[in-house]
């Protein structure tokens, strides 16, 4: 689930992603919901809520957001108010430490590797990358699927040359860490960083480049 809030540029509208858009959309709105659907499976894919700004205590916020347990709980009563069934879940950033436990040759390029990357203990992704510093081992920062990134671009499921990839291994340069290299390749991060699995730390990042953490030369 992804969430964003810009009161200056798009007025007192909280927007939520479930899914990428549908080819086909059916758009219901009841009150101050809107929900958008995809036509034929009549899965949900997002909602445009009007008028909670106030009362979620987001008016100064500006892009994307983290709903608590009790700002999803309001949330989820107003989209049940509205005469609807979906119920949202409140989620941590999918924007996570990884690591690349195998390397495989894509069949049709020689430039991209399918790897195997775990982003937890239990969770493991095949991932296409073009990486030219990628190998096996490395820590690596992961956008899972339902990332949005600091860009505003948005992560999903998706296949690079007819191999599907679950998500994005992530450079210094995508996640705009200042110093980054502007060029290709994966942002290597130090052992001491963090836990496989744990949200990627922005604060603690800031000095990855300025202190020399992590390789630039590849």
């Amino acid at each position: 689930m992804i969430t964003t809030y810009n009161l200056k540029a798009c007025g007192d509208i909280l927007v939520i992603v479930l899914a990428p858009n549908a080819d086909k959309q059916q758009v219901t709105t009841n009150g101050q919901v809107t929900r958008i659907q995809d036509r034929d499976t009549k899965k949900t894919t997002g909602f445009n809520i009007v008028g909670l700004g106030k009362q979620l205590n987001i008016t100064l916020q500006n892009g994307r957001i983290f709903l608590n347990k009790d700002q999803i709980t309001i949330v989820n009563n107003v989209i049940r108010e509205a005469g609807f069934n979906d119920v949202l879940v409140a989620e941590a950033s999918k924007l996570v430490i990884g690591r690349v436990k195998s390397i495989t040759a894509h069949p049709d390029s020689d430039h991209l590797s399918v790897t195997s990357t775990a982003v937890s203990d239990e969770k493991v992704l095949q991932i296409v990358s073009g990486s030219p510093n990628m190998r096996e081992g490395i820590k690596v920062v992961v956008a899972q699927p339902g990332t949005m990134m600091p860009s505003g671009a948005l992560i999903w499921d998706g296949a690079l040359r007819g191999v599907p990839s679950s998500g994005m291994i992530v450079s210094g340069r995508e996640l705009q860490l200042d110093g980054a290299p502007d060029k290709p390749g994966a942002l290597i991060l130090p052992e001491s960083f963090g836990e496989i699995g744990e949200p990627f730390n922005f604060d603690k990042a800031k000095s990855l480049y300025k202190d020399g953490l992590v390789d630039t030369e590849y």
